[in-house]
């Protein structure tokens, strides 16, 4: 890739602007999207300004929303208008939500009339439902039509449509009454009404479904867009499967931000600022810290059993790690089940029954290792000093699996996001839990008052 960038530098130095475009329309977008952030912002700017006007659009859907500001701040006024009307309407209302307001009242002001009105529409929904996430340039045909009608209709009108897939049947009041693919319509006789081949049981979404629940639909049924439709069951738009992409690489950010104890955001990490990342960072540290006392505090209460057998201090750290380990475990496989659909809260008692004899296999293992090392190696302690640490080993873990596995439940239950019970969330629930058990078996095995 390095000797591709050096040869494309040369070009953008050397050529003319005609022979450069000769020679930039065989390189594949991917490849120029590949090196773009190598590039200078001189190079970025000319290579910008030779590329024909689909790529364009390609590079700008790509892109970081400050090097788009950039790219769209280059153009004048005529270009500006050509590349924003060749936008699909989704993408530039998800472009016009995100930039400065400098340049968003410049993009405004570019736009024809037509596309301010799509994109009016549009911003009325909230980003992340359904709605928000449509695009307005789909096929919609009246019932009564004949098949050699529709197509007729499918060929003077699918340059201006996101996808040719599917065609949509409304009624006079645009109710949603039915779909038709476009293979059914080339397989019907010519005579046929489109009423007699299209389906008429259509999959739809409303128009404030959250954007994770239509992704779920959409890859469930295996379909390459999903009509939103309203309340009165009104056609207002369709989701397409490149957009449900884009969603699900935000949900699984998202969720990943949350396990890890990080506010999401929309800037890429090299575009947030030393102080945007501190923000991002530290009011989940705060609150786990705070949540972290909890631990001392329980150290604290059983202070008369470290005393009594100090030996004890020596194997905190493994315990607590081992269940925070076996707690997160447990999470993520419910975390994933939950958001696959795989796992309900219905499903919680069969949960129960299998995370607990899960636990007290992987209790047992890891307990009688934890006696076997504390016998072996340093620092040396009696068979029932070991015995005790072993034995709450095996409880703990039985406990960290099974609140793993619930905790998740619960909180989705609640209608909030479970990935929060990942990662450090859950560490620090486990380690009060587990101290506690520690220091209570100790207690009870050795006698310790």
């Amino acid at each position: 890739m390095t000797g591709f960038l050096d040869n494309l530098r040369e070009y953008l130095k050397d050529l003319k602007d005609q022979e450069l475009k000769k020679v930039i329309a065989e390189i594949p977008i991917n490849e120029l999207i590949e090196i773009w952030d190598d590039l200078d912002e001189e190079e970025e700017l000319k290579l910008f300004r030779i590329l024909d006007l689909e790529r364009k659009v390609d590079l700008m859907d790509t892109l970081p929303i400050s090097k788009q500001e950039l790219l769209i701040r280059s153009l004048t006024g005529d270009h500006a208008k050509a590349l924003l009307a060749e936008m699909d309407p989704d993408d530039l209302t998800d472009f016009i939500q995100a930039v400065s307001p400098e340049v968003r009242e410049s993009v405004w002001n570019a736009l024809e009339e037509d596309a301010r009105e799509e994109a009016l529409f549009l911003l009325k929904y909230d980003y992340d439902d359904a709605a928000g996430l449509m695009t307005t340039r789909y096929l919609a045909i009246r019932p009564n039509l004949k098949v050699a009608q529709a197509l007729a209709w499918v060929r003077k009108n699918m340059q201006n449509i996101e996808t040719v897939y599917y065609i949509y049947v409304v009624d006079p009041l645009k109710r949603l009454t039915g779909v038709v693919s476009l293979k059914d319509l080339l397989a019907g006789e010519d005579d046929d009404l489109v009423q007699n081949v299209m389906v008429k049981e259509v999959i739809t979404v409303y128009q404030d479904t959250d954007q994770e629940e239509v992704a779920k639909i959409l890859e469930t049924y295996d379909l390459l867009a999903l009509p939103v439709v309203d309340h009165y069951h009104r056609l207002l738009g369709i989701v397409t499967f490149d957009d449900i992409i884009d969603v699900i690489r935000e949900e699984q950010t998202e969720d990943i931000y949350k396990m890890s104890a990080v506010a999401a955001s929309r800037d890429t990490y090299l575009e947030s600022s030393v102080f945007a990342l501190m923000r991002r960072r530290i009011p989940w540290l705060i609150v786990l810290l705070l949540a972290a006392t909890i631990t001392t505090n329980v150290i604290a209460g059983y202070r008369h059993v470290l005393e009594a057998a100090v030996v004890l201090a020596f194997f905190i750290p493994i315990v607590t790690g081992t269940g925070g380990n076996s707690g997160t475990q447990s999470a993520t496989l419910m975390i994933r089940g939950l958001a696959t659909g795989e796992l309900r809260f219905q499903d919680i008692w069969r949960i129960i029954g299998k995370e607990i004899l899960v636990g007290m296999l992987i209790g047992v293992c890891l307990g009688i290792l934890t006696v076997v090392r504390a016998m072996l190696l340093p620092p040396a302690v009696s068979l029932n000093e070991a015995l005790a640490v072993g034995t709450a080993m095996c409880f703990v873990v039985i406990v960290a699996t099974l609140v793993g596995a619930l905790a998740p439940l619960a909180i989705s239950r609640l209608g909030f996001n479970p990935a929060v019970m990942a990662g450090p969330l859950m560490a620090t629930l486990i380690d009060v839990s587990g101290l506690t058990i520690y220091f209570e078996t100790a207690k009870l095995l050795l006698r310790v008052m």
